[in-house]
């Protein structure tokens, strides 16, 4: 993936929200942890993808969502508003890698998809052009 490529990483992003909702809907039992785990990469690629796309540069490689969104918040305040959305989704980037002590349940994981969806909403409604055909 070409790492300056900000639509590249909204294709990734994309596929990560979209792995979440096949694995829901078609696993049993469904990996609820697995799920999250990939909501939690896909705002992290949306994220990431917004910065490049403002900034043009290579971005941190951090998975805390809500240091993401404050970079974010810099270049464009109403960041803000999905800053929760960040701090739910971050807990996911990491634990549900591996057999730690995490218990996730299936409402976990339809919040946590919803949550991927809003803060794509959000960008699409704030960042069009991070949605344009390359």
């Amino acid at each position: 993936m070409d790492s300056l490529d900000p639509h590249r990483w909204r294709e990734f992003a994309e596929m990560d929200l979209n792995a979440a909702e096949h694995l829901l809907n078609t696993m049993r039992p469904a990996p609820y942890e697995i799920i999250c785990y990939h909501c939690q990469q896909s705002a992290e690629k949306y994220l990431k993808g917004y910065l490049i796309l403002c900034t043009k540069a290579e971005q941190p490689h951090i998975h805390d969502l809500a240091v993401l969104c404050k970079l974010c918040e810099k270049i464009n305040p109403l960041f803000s508003q999905i800053m929760d959305i960040c701090s739910e989704l971050t807990e996911y980037g990491i634990q549900p890698k591996y057999p730690l002590e995490m218990y996730v349940e299936k409402a976990d994981a339809l919040n946590a998809i919803q949550d991927a969806k809003n803060l794509r909403n959000f960008l699409q409604n704030h960042a069009a052009e991070l949605f344009s055909a390359v």
